[in-house]
């Protein structure tokens, strides 16, 4: 797997940002630690998730582009279908939840997907996605559970051990596990001392239990402020390479990422969606404790207004910044 994080490094040059690395002097002082911050925020369509999308989506055959493509995802993966659909012509379709992101949804659309809607608490996305498949003929690229999806996602690590050299520590966020796997692959790769931790919501937990018990779990619809981290479980590919190349997996709280997207916007001046501070939150918080050189993936920064407005006045931070 990382030969093929190698090529989709090459693959998506040109095409994909390199997306800065951040520190800050005053978050160095809170954890004790050096922390560089790798801000996908400022990745195409705002997310790590077009290096995925574009990986696998660019090696597809004629055949199966002309089929076009169908997904499934709250809002990131979704945008970066879409977007890469729109430079490669090919016609996109995502089976969105009903409560996503308005922002989210608004891009897919604009990148040029049909959206279609499902009722999380009714309908499992998966299902109607292969029956769309089915009756249609479309092209599957699934939101994690795909190897070329992986090797694209673990492109933001290398990028950042091509830059630092070297990491103590690198924290990672967790939903399916295709960005955790992808980083934890490449962070071997390149240094196998680096510690890679994977970070999960306390309400989206599936993947931390089923880390320490071996065994998959799931959490359905998880009510996580992380829109990104919703999804059920980890999956075939993921799980065991999550099993396999991840050192620890912690949880937090969501006052501890609200607490963390507080920080990037008014110490930093990034805006940051919830699930992409999950790295910070366990540093802020203590849920991992800091020391030596520490990378955080900062996954994306797709917020919507209305959820930003209320993060950014919960609380004393407003005031003390």
């Amino acid at each position: 797997m990382f030969e093929l994080i190698k090529a989709a490094r090459k693959r998506i040059q040109g095409y994909a940002n390199r997306t800065p690395i951040m520190t800050s002097r005053t978050l160095n002082e809170l954890v004790g630690a050096e922390v560089f911050l790798k801000c996908e925020n400022f990745q195409r369509v705002g997310a790590f998730k077009f290096r995925g999308a574009f990986n696998a989506i660019s090696q597809l055959t004629d055949e199966q582009r002309s089929r076009g493509i169908i997904t499934y995802s709250s809002g990131n993966h979704a945008q970066a279908v879409a977007l890469v659909g729109r430079l490669l012509g090919v016609r996109t379709k995502v089976v969105m939840p009903t409560d996503a992101p308005l922002t989210k949804r608004k891009a897919t659309e604009g990148y040029g997907a049909t959206v279609i809607d499902y009722d999380p608490e009714e309908t499992e996305r998966e299902e109607m996605a292969k029956v769309l498949k089915s009756e249609h003929g479309y092209t599957l690229i699934p939101p994690y559970d795909h190897r070329d999806i992986i090797a694209g996602q673990g492109t933001a690590a290398l990028e950042v051990f091509e830059e630092l050299k070297t990491l103590d520590m690198m924290l990672v966020p967790c939903g399916g596990g295709g960005l955790l796997s992808g980083s934890a692959i490449a962070c071997k790769g390149m240094e196998p001392a680096c510690r890679i931790v994977g970070i999960e919501p306390e309400l989206a937990d599936d993947a931390t239990r089923s880390f320490h018990t071996k065994t998959l779990h799931s959490v359905k619809n998880p009510s996580t402020i992380a829109d990104g981290t919703r999804t059920p479980s980890l999956g075939k590919l993921t799980f065991p390479l999550v099993l396999q190349y991840v050192d620890a997996m912690k949880t937090v709280s969501e006052a501890a990422i609200v607490k963390a997207v507080q920080f990037l916007f008014y110490r930093m001046k990034l805006v940051v969606e919830p699930s992409g501070a999950l790295g910070l939150a366990a540093l802020l918080s203590g849920a991992v404790p800091a020391a030596g050189r520490v990378g955080v993936i900062v996954s994306g920064g797709n917020i919507d207004g209305a959820t930003l407005w209320s993060i950014l006045n919960t609380g004393s931070e407003k005031e003390s910044a």
